[in-house]
C-alpha cells in the first residue's frame, strides 16, 4: 500500500477522528456560506430589480470561484497538507463576507461573490486530507461523512431567513463573516498534520497527467450531474417555491431544506453503500432514480378547457406542493448517495494522487453547479415555465445513463465486479 495512505491498524486513531470531525464541521460552514445567495438572492432580486437570468448569475457566481479553485487547492493539499491550506482558505473568505453588507450595486455583489466562492474550494482540500487518515476499506465512509458537510446548504436555508427577517439582509454577511472566523480558529485547534501524507516529489506535470486517463473524464461527467445538479437545485429551490407556489421566504426556504438536508447528511450512507456494493452499481441506480423523478418533476402546471355537451369543463394538471416536495426529497437522497459513490471511484483508483483528481472532478461538478442556475434563468425567461429547470436536468441524466452503459463492460467471469473500459 502507498505510504500516503493511512495504516490498516484498527481501531481508527483519535487523531484521524479529530481530523474527520473538525474538517466536516468546517466544510459544513463553508457550504452554508457558499450557497448563501440561495436565500440572500431573493430580497436582492427585488432590491436590484434583476431579471431571471441576472438572478441565476448572481446565485451561481460563488460556485464559479469555488469550482475553478478546486484543482489548484487539491494540488496544494497534496504538496503541503490539508491543515494549512484549509485554514488559509477559511481566513481569506472573511473580509469579502463582511464587505458584502456594504455593497449597493449588482456589480459589487458579483465581485464579492467571486471571493466568497473560495469557500466551496475547501471540498478539494478536505477530501484528500480526510482520506489519507483512513485505511482503504474505510475511506468511502470517511469521505462520505466529510461530504455530509453539503448539508450546510440546509443550515443556510434555516438560519438565513431568520436573520434576514429579524435584522434585514445586511446582517447576514456580517454574521457569516464572524462564523467563518470562529470556524477557522476551531479547525486549527482540533485538526492535525502528518508529513507522511504530503506528496512533495510530484511535479505539476505528473499531477495533471491523470487527465489523460479517460476514467477521470467519466467521473467528471457523473459528478457534474449528482453534485452540480444538487448545488444548482439548492440555489434555485427557495425562489422556485416562492414563484411557483406563492409561499413566503421562510416557508420556501424550509421546504427547500427538505431537499438539501438529506442531499448532504446521507452522503455518508452513500459511502457505506459504495464500500459494500461497489461504486459502479451504486452510481448506476442513483442515475435511474434521478431519471424517473426528473421526468415527473418536468411536467408543468397545465390548465385545460374541454368542451362538453354540458359546456366547457376546466381541468388543472400539475404537481401540488406536497408531491413536488416528496419527489424532490427522493432526488436529494439519490444525489447524496451518488456524490459519495463517485468519490469512491477516485479513492480506489488514485490513492496516491487523490488531491489532483478530486480537484479535477470537483471542478467539473462545481462548473455544473455554476452553469445550471444560469441556464435555469435563461430557460425561464425564454419559456415562462418554471419546470423547465427539471426538463434540463432530465436531459442531462439521460445522457449520463447512455454514457455509463457504453463506458462499462462486464468482466468475463460471472459474479465479478464491473470494470471500466478505456
Amino acid at each position: 500500500m502507498s505510504s500516503n495512505a493511512a495504516p490498516r491498524s484498527a481501531p481508527v486513531s483519535r487523531q484521524a477522528l479529530s481530523v474527520l470531525f473538525s474538517s466536516t464541521f468546517a466544510f459544513t460552514v463553508c457550504f452554508a456560506i457558499w450557497t448563501m445567495f440561495s436565500v440572500l438572492g431573493v430580497p436582492l432580486k427585488t432590491e436590484l430589480s434583476l431579471n431571471e437570468t441576472q438572478f441565476g448569475l448572481l446565485i451561481a457566481t460563488p460556485v464559479l470561484t469555488g469550482s475553478l479553485s478546486r484543482v489548484p487547492l487539491g494540488m496544494l493539499t497534496d504538496r503541503f497538507g490539508g491543515r494549512p491550506v484549509f485554514a488559509l482558505v477559511l481566513l481569506v473568505c472573511v473580509p469579502s463576507l463582511y464587505l458584502m453588507s456594504y455593497a449597493t450595486s449588482y456589480a459589487q455583489f458579483l465581485v464579492l461573490a467571486l471571493f466568497v466562492g473560495l469557500a466551496g474550494g475547501t471540498f478539494a482540500v478536505g477530501t484528500p486530507y480526510v482520506a489519507r487518515w483512513f485505511a482503504p476499506q474505510r475511506r468511502g465512509f470517511a469521505m462520505g461523512v466529510f461530504g455530509a458537510g453539503n448539508s450546510g446548504s440546509a443550515l443556510n436555508m434555516f438560519v438565513a431567513p431568520l436573520i434576514i427577517g429579524a435584522f434585514g439582509w445586511t446582517m447576514l454577511p456580517r454574521v457569516y463573516a464572524a462564523l467563518m472566523l470562529g470556524t477557522a480558529v476551531l479547525f486549527w485547534l482540533f485538526s492535525h498534520s502528518d508529513p507522511a501524507h504530503r506528496v512533495p516529489s510530484t511535479s505539476l506535470r505528473e499531477q495533471l497527467g491523470v487527465l489523460k486517463d479517460p476514467r477521470v473524464w467519466r467521473y467528471c461527467q457523473y459528478y457534474s450531474v449528482v453534485f452540480g445538479g444538487y448545488v444548482a437545485l439548492a440555489l434555485w429551490m427557495t425562489k422556485y417555491y416562492v414563484a411557483e407556489y406563492g409561499f413566503d421566504l421562510t416557508l420556501a426556504a424550509f421546504l427547500a431544506m427538505v431537499f438539501s438536508l438529506p442531499g448532504g447528511v446521507l452522503r455518508a450512507l452513500g459511502g457505506w453503500f459504495s464500500d459494500r456494493f461497489g461504486a459502479y452499481a451504486v452510481t448506476w441506480w442513483v442515475m435511474w432514480v434521478c431519471w424517473v423523478c426528473f421526468f415527473l418533476l418536468s411536467y408543468p402546471q397545465t390548465q385545460m378547457t374541454i368542451q362538453t355537451l354540458q359546456g366547457p369543463v376546466s381541468l388543472h394538471i400539475g404537481l401540488n406542493s406536497t408531491v413536488f416536495t416528496i419527489l424532490l426529497f427522493v432526488v436529494g437522497v439519490a444525489m447524496a448517495i451518488g456524490k459519495a459513490s463517485v468519490f469512491k471511484f477516485i479513492s480506489d483508483d488514485y490513492s496516491d494522487n487523490i488531491g489532483a483528481v478530486s480537484g479535477v472532478v470537483g471542478l467539473a461538478g462545481g462548473l455544473g453547479g455554476f452553469i445550471l442556475p444560469i441556464l435555469f434563468g435563461m430557460l425561464l425567461d425564454f419559456t415562462g415555465v418554471y419546470s423547465s429547470a427539471f426538463m434540463l436536468l432530465y436531459g442531462a441524466v439521460c445522457v449520463s445513463l447512455v454514457f455509463m452503459h457504453y463506458s462499462y463492460r462486464r468482466a468475463p467471469r460471472a459474479g465479478t465486479e464491473l470494470t471500466g473500459t478505456v
